[in-house]
């Protein structure tokens, strides 16, 4: 097993028990391999939910350059449910994981297609 399918097992069980939902397993590959080295890196790999420039980082590199959303409050709003979901409690917070989840919630799977 690879390390990338290793990781994927991993945020495939944080999907399953954290978040209670049932990942759609190609997406969920996709998004990862969307992450590039970043899943490899101890720092960029999770997401801080806790530092506001790192969720603004999130929502103008992900949701307004990768799925190419328009700016307005109902970004940052989703990216607040997402970490609801994930719980705000929880350290580590995985970047691709996260991705999924605002994947979802945008309904914006095409992008990956």
């Amino acid at each position: 097993m690879s390390k990338r399918d290793e990781l994927i097992a991993k945020y495939a069980d944080d999907l399953r028990n954290k978040c209670k939902v049932d990942p759609d397993m190609g997406l969920l590959t996709k998004v990862t391999i969307g992450c590039g080295p970043a899943i490899y890196n101890q720092d960029s790999e999770t997401v801080a939910a806790s530092d506001e420039s790192e969720l603004e980082t999130v929502k103008k590199n992900f949701l307004m350059k990768k799925l190419g959303l328009d700016d307005s409050p109902k970004l940052m709003e989703a990216i607040n449910a997402v970490v609801d979901t994930y719980g705000r409690s929880e350290r580590n917070k995985y970047r691709a994981v996260v991705y999924y989840l605002l994947v979802r919630h945008f309904g914006k799977e095409a992008v990956y297609g």
